[in-house]
């Protein structure tokens, strides 16, 4: 824990942010496997804020419901009307002083919007506030082109922040600058809750501002610093889904660069995704057009791809995953899936099994070193280890009301075109034969044969279809074999 704890981080997360076109809160939109308020409650959170607010308002019952979902422990206060940045940091802070507490130390104010932005940059910031033993901390940026941003106007000597002044009312001098201001502020926070009490709103907007803090506080006396984030890139708000994009490729792009310093080799990085949420050991192998979210867990040296979507599914070491769909499945070591196939959840595969081109498995185990070639449909089954089950097989689980559920033994071999018509039960080392629809369980070691027999009608052709092509090819084939008994003209 820093020893710069701040007493309280206070996110702010009320605007409605019209330019996104959508029904949904805008803080509510994802990015890499997190809402953008999530990014940035797991980034205050990593500072270990003995108090950490979000200050809600459009679509507070959506947004309060998913902050109880990813961090119970964040605490709710409502703007009910977006009156200012000020008036929201006072509502953040009158919902913990409304439950008794008393704020002593830092105070953190974020974005709710700002994704980007890590745990790392906060705790400077915070760690700048109290080493220069400032009133407020500005985090700032240097910017390439700093045109619509508020401008950091220091002073020569001390290197204090003297104004924020935005873009339309700063002089040529003051654009020329590239520092501009994050929206990102640590406070004092006993001269945080006295200031903003003296916030005016006699603006365009008559609204509490809560840059206005800063001049009450330096016409007081106080120091007002800075803190330069080392990424001006981390500071980026989102308004519009060009800008949501742009997050997501940036952070992909900050994910993929850790997996690979991590011993991961991506082969195309610009077309593979990754949650935040995604974890991997050394030496696996990520090949193009792959997407990986959720809980996803890749062991060492396993290979994923091409073209494969992976979703909260455990790929075991050594295992092979090729153009694949795969939600909530357990994949075994040195398993290989694919190609085209699709892994529902509830499947687990064991080590060295396989499920192969256009597959479907569901809510099943499949045994170590069992095989599902091809062609075939898995669903509510357990099957043990070292079987083999032919191609084009249905285990037939659903009666129209309820599911039911098959189990094949160990060492078994089904045959192809074989349907299992749930409930029931082949035992160990069984076999079945090819077209087979299995109704009755089959006692370990037997064969079962479950198809009607064969009968074959001589010269229907020529009496039924006479004239046609079927019936021509079927002469001839008369007259050469008559030939070849000797027995033409």
């Amino acid at each position: 824990m820093s020893a710069n704890r701040p007493a309280a981080v206070v996110v702010l997360a009320a605007g409605e942010g019209t330019r996104m076109k959508s029904a949904k809160p805008k803080v509510m939109h994802d990015i890499c496997g997190r809402s953008l308020v999530g990014h940035v409650v797991a980034a205050s959170r990593s500072l270990d804020p003995e108090h950490l607010v979000v200050v809600v308002g459009h679509g507070r019952e959506q947004v309060t419901a998913h902050l109880a979902e990813i961090d119970a422990g964040v605490r709710t206060a409502v703007q009910h009307e977006q009156n200012g940045t000020g008036h929201a940091v006072r509502m953040g802070l009158e919902e913990l002083s409304d439950s008794g507490v008393a704020l002593d130390g830092t105070v953190v104010v974020t974005c709710g919007d700002t994704p980007l932005l890590t745990g790392e940059t906060l705790q400077a910031l915070a760690d700048t506030h109290a080493a220069d033993g400032n009133a407020v901390t500005v985090l700032t940026a240097q910017v390439p082109d700093s045109t619509g941003y508020g401008r950091i106007v220091r002073d020569a000597d001390s290197g204090a922040v003297t104004d924020i002044v935005e873009h339309k009312d700063a002089t040529e001098a003051q654009r020329a600058i590239s520092e501009i201001n994050s929206g990102v502020f640590a406070f004092d926070a006993r001269l945080l809750v006295d200031a903003l009490g003296k916030v005016r709103t006699d603006n365009s907007q008559g609204e509490e501002y809560l840059t206005d803090v800063l001049g009450i506080l330096r016409s007081s006396g106080h120091r007002v610093g800075a803190s330069v984030a080392g990424d001006h890139q981390e500071i980026l708000g989102i308004n519009n889904r060009v800008q949501l994009a742009e997050a997501r490729r940036l952070l992909n792009g900050r994910l993929l660069e850790r997996a690979m310093l991590a011993g991961v080799t991506v082969v195309d990085p610009a077309s593979v995704l990754l949650d935040v949420t995604v974890s991997y050991e050394q030496d696996v192998t990520v090949l193009p057009g792959t997407q990986l979210t959720g809980s996803t867990h890749l062991a060492a040296g396993c290979e994923v791809g091409p073209n494969s979507q992976l979703a909260d599914t455990v790929v075991g070491a050594g295992a092979s995953v090729g153009n694949t769909v795969s939600q909530g499945a357990e994949i075994g070591a040195g398993a290989k899936v694919g190609p085209y196939t699709y892994l529902r959840p509830g499947t687990r595969l064991g080590a060295g099994a396989k499920a192969g081109s256009f597959v479907e498995v569901k809510n099943a185990e499949i045994g170590e070193g069992t095989k599902v070639p091809h062609l075939s449909y898995v669903g509510d089954a357990s099957i043990g280890d070292h079987s083999n089950i032919g191609a084009a097989s249905v285990f037939v689980n659903y009666d129209g009301v309820n599911k039911h559920r098959t189990t094949i033994g160990s060492h078994c071999r089904t045959g192809a075109d074989n349907m299992f018509v749930a409930p029931v039960t082949v035992g160990d080392g069984a076999y079945t034969a090819a077209g087979s629809v299995i109704t009755k369980d089959v006692p370990a070691g037997s064969l079962a044969v479950a198809r009607g027999q064969q009968r074959n009608i001589a010269g229907w052709v020529a009496r039924k279809r006479p004239g046609s092509a079927a019936a021509r090819a079927a002469a001839g084939a008369g007259e050469a074999g008559d030939a070849e008994r000797g027995e033409g003209d």
